[in-house]
């Protein structure tokens, strides 16, 4: 059975390097009418809480530590009783926005995280950030792809601790090679798929050589 997969549109203010930006981020819940993992937890914590309902949440999955993916983990943490799983690699980025508390547990590259029977692999995918991950629902084709991958290409870079390279690396390697039908979530704007992107990309890469 397919998993169930719930998104959560919030709106709030993403800031690096001094710059702030209004920005919409969306939340995806994956799991079945049981239990679900939250994938990133954006500027207000009550929606997200609300669709989550009377299910158990095994773990709140931060892509990557940019402020807009972070910043009400703690208290949907608390609301939910569930843990907080970051890839070290952004911790310094987790650090600005909760100095205070740790993470509960790291994100790794191959780790898998089951959730109403579906199982989730982490895909680290740095360039956005050090730590970004992409989560990969291989049995159902789908990725969750955080800052990673956009309908229209790789996500940004430029700021501190972003790579160009290293990000279009990251998609040629670890995301294109999945089947081109594969669904794309983003952490922002539309879905797509990894075919829709590959051309793109792979002149993106051409250029950066």
């Amino acid at each position: 059975m397919a998993a169930r997969i719930d998104r959560v549109v919030t709106r709030g203010i993403f800031s690096l390097d001094g710059g702030d930006f209004e920005v919409d981020n969306n939340i995806w819940l994956v799991g079945n009418d049981q239990e679900v993992v939250v994938i990133d937890a954006a500027h207000d914590h009550h929606p997200i809480v609300q669709a989550v309902g009377d299910r158990k949440t095994v773990a709140i999955i931060c892509t990557h530590g940019h402020n807009d993916h972070i910043n009400v983990a703690a208290a949907l943490a608390d609301a939910l009783g569930a843990p907080i799983l970051l890839h070290p690699d952004d911790t310094m980025l987790w650090d600005v926005v909760n100095p205070v508390r740790r993470a509960d547990g790291p994100l790794a590259d191959g780790q898998e995280i089951v959730v109403g029977g579906t199982t989730l692999q982490v895909l680290h995918t740095p360039g956005h950030s050090p730590g970004g991950c992409c989560l990969l629902d291989a049995a159902d084709g789908t990725l969750f792809s955080g800052d990673t991958l956009f309908n229209g290409g790789p996500g940004a870079t430029g700021r501190s601790f972003s790579d160009k390279s290293v990000i279009l690396r990251s998609i040629a390697e670890r995301l294109l090679p999945l089947p081109e039908n594969t669904i794309v979530h983003t952490g922002h704007g539309d879905d797509t798929t990894i075919g829709a992107e590959t051309a793109g990309v792979l002149v993106a890469l051409a250029a950066e050589r």
